[in-house]
């Protein structure tokens, strides 16, 4: 997926198009993760798709949810939720970040081999 270290460095233009594609893919993340916990806060805690759109976002933002589960299969989907969307946010930056810190690795590397 990436050029390996023989190989030069991308130009500009196919380092943006890189950049757009992760961030495709963690916004994708996002969007799924958001659905996931929307469609878990409708079934265990019978909430409306609003409510269940803030209380997913909000606990995909780490603020914590709105609405406390009074369920049980509320309170086991809001704690597991709570996990997985903690590391969904490291997942989304990792993918966000990974072309920046490819290319400036590759350029110190170009950079050692000239010398």
């Amino acid at each position: 997926m990436y050029e390996r270290i023989d190989h030069p460095l991308l130009s500009r233009q196919e380092f943006l198009w890189r950049m757009l594609l992760h961030g495709g893919a963690g916004l994708a993340l996002l969007v799924f993760s958001l659905a996931l916990g929307m469609i878990g806060y409708w079934y265990y805690e019978n909430l409306s798709w609003r409510d269940g759109f803030l209380n997913a976002a909000m606990l995909m933002g780490g603020m914590g949810p709105i609405n406390a589960p009074v369920t049980n299969g509320g309170k086991v989907f809001a704690g597991l939720y709570a996990l997985y969307a903690g590391l969904v946010f490291l997942v989304a930056a990792s993918l966000a970040l990974a072309p920046v810190v490819h290319r400036i690795m590759h350029k110190f590397h170009l950079d050692d081999e000239a010398e």
